[in-house]
């Protein structure tokens, strides 16, 4: 099991907004999830194209964090609520 991941993320405020995106994703090749998080995000990991480095368990809040921890390297999540708004989360690594 991993015991730390990395992922970026996409941040915005609603459902309906993430899941738009997450089809945008998936229809146009085109883009890549880093450029689409500079592009669409309202976080601030957003000019960094979302990356949020490698945390451990109990360094993000938990719906964020068990889903990271639970998806496979290159997986993007559907909308995840957490406190911040709806996260759209990639996992990038694991060790």
């Amino acid at each position: 099991m991993a015991k730390e991941v990395r992922a970026s993320h996409i941040l915005v405020d609603n459902e309906e907004h993430a899941k738009q995106i997450k089809l945008e994703l998936e229809r146009n090749e085109d883009k890549d999830f880093a450029e689409m998080a500079r592009e669409k995000s309202e976080g601030p990991s957003r000019d960094n194209g979302g990356d949020l480095g490698f945390f451990s368990r109990g360094d993000m809040v938990k719906p964020f964090e068990r889903k990271a921890f639970d998806m496979e390297v290159g997986e993007v999540s559907d909308p995840v609520q957490t406190e911040f708004g709806w996260h759209l989360i990639k996992k990038t690594e694991e060790r």
